[in-house]
């Protein structure tokens, strides 16, 4: 009996110890950022595809900038209504004012809180978008000091927060002073490095989760920009928002390839007081530098990523119309050459983005500019009238 009491309490024991590790093994919160000033029509199938994979949206609110002042994101707010996640807005405060007003900052605050409460939006969190520099987190502590003790104590407080505050002997005191920090792993500060460098995000999280003795996210991006030289040469960054200007734009992406492998070795190793992964930024079908939601989808629930560009072609009275396809769950970029093996052809030609030469019994289209084919999208990239197309001997050239 002694020895079944002793296995029993084993077994126990063993159960209680697997159920830790399973807690241990809990998958990260995926959240999102929508970003977008202007809500459109896009947003309705983008928040709806999105519902099963992120559990909450930070929705940009607010915005003040140096001398164009203040101004708010035209949301829809009966559709965030319906969409019912949690929602946080985010009050974004140039790092450039050369102050922060309190009491201004916080009347507008509270105005844009009341003003969505009107419209039936109801908010589980405020966020703080502040990129103070090093010499300024003291003053800024002392005004999320001031708007904590303003908000409603049931409405947690937030901010977005900077690696380089990591520097800053004034941190602690400075994350005290909110409830929880988003920490912006994702930037343009060497052109030569790229937009995202994943072994310094995942440093610069582990030093994080040594400093913060509350939850904190990594924000992490699924975008791309371009980089336009300004009339010094320095870089300008071109995102969501085309810059009216010219010159030669240097394309920089998140790789979600890199994403993911940091996604699951921060799901493996997980850092203390890390609570999870916000994104950067909702994909809308018509965002030419986000990634899709497709590619973002998977690499938020950790899937193994691949992209299939193929050919394929519809035929009417002899006019073939010739697509690219990506049924893969990975954007692409656009192929460097299509070779369609054909006989016959009256003509033919190629539409944007690529040129054509048309041989004895080939086709020839040949990129002119660099693309991207979004996972489960597809695209024209020419026609021909051919008495035969030989799909079978046709193909792609990465």
């Amino acid at each position: 009996m002694r020895f079944l009491s002793r296995l029993s309490a084993l077994l126990a024991t063993a159960m209680l110890l697997s159920a830790c590790e399973g807690q241990d093994a809990a998958p990260l919160d995926q959240q999102l950022y929508v970003w977008q000033r202007q809500w459109t029509p896009a947003h309705e199938p983008a928040l709806k595809d999105s519902r099963s994979d992120f559990s909450t949206l930070r929705v940009l609110a607010l915005q003040a900038f140096p001398g164009a002042g203040w101004s708010r994101a035209r949301i829809d707010a009966a559709l965030l209504q319906s969409d019912g996640r949690p929602l946080i807005a985010v009050i974004r405060l140039d790092g450039q004012l050369p102050t922060l007003d309190q009491q201004q900052v916080t009347a507008q605050i509270l105005q844009l809180i009341a003003d969505w409460q009107g419209q039936g939006v109801v908010l589980a969190g405020v966020e703080i978008d502040h990129d103070a520099g090093n010499a300024r987190l003291a003053a800024y502590a002392r005004f999320l000091s001031h708007l904590r003790a303003t908000l409603p104590a049931t409405l947690p407080l937030s901010i977005t927060a900077l690696p380089a505050w990591l520097d800053s002997p004034q941190l602690p005191a400075l994350l005290a002073t909110v409830d929880s920090s988003v920490l912006q792993v994702h930037a343009v500060s060497d052109p030569r490095r790229g937009l995202f460098d994943p072994q310094q995000a995942q440093r610069w999280a582990r030093a994080w989760s040594r400093v913060s003795t509350r939850p904190f996210y990594l924000a992490l991006p699924a975008y791309g920009v371009a980089l336009l030289p300004d009339a010094t040469g320095a870089p300008l960054v071109e995102s969501e928002v085309t810059l009216e200007r010219g010159g030669e734009r240097r394309e920089l992406r998140a790789d979600p390839l890199q994403l993911s492998r940091l996604a699951k070795t921060l799901r493996a190793e997980r850092p203390a007081h890390l609570a999870g992964l916000i994104w950067f930024r909702l994909p809308l079908a018509n965002d030419r530098r986000a990634w899709s939601l497709t590619t973002l989808r998977a690499v938020a629930r950790g899937d193994a990523l691949a992209s299939d560009v193929r050919l394929s072609f519809s035929e009417s009275a002899g006019l073939y119309d010739i697509r690219l396809s990506n049924p893969g769950n990975l954007d692409s970029p656009w192929p460097a050459q299509l070779i369609v093996k054909a006989r016959g052809c009256e003509g033919a030609d190629a539409l944007a983005g690529y040129s054509l030469q048309q041989g004895a019994d080939l086709l020839t289209f040949t990129r002119l500019r660099e693309g991207r084919l979004p996972a489960g999208g597809q695209r024209a990239i020419g026609w021909a009238r051919c008495a035969h197309i030989d799909q079978g001997g046709s193909h792609v050239d990465p």
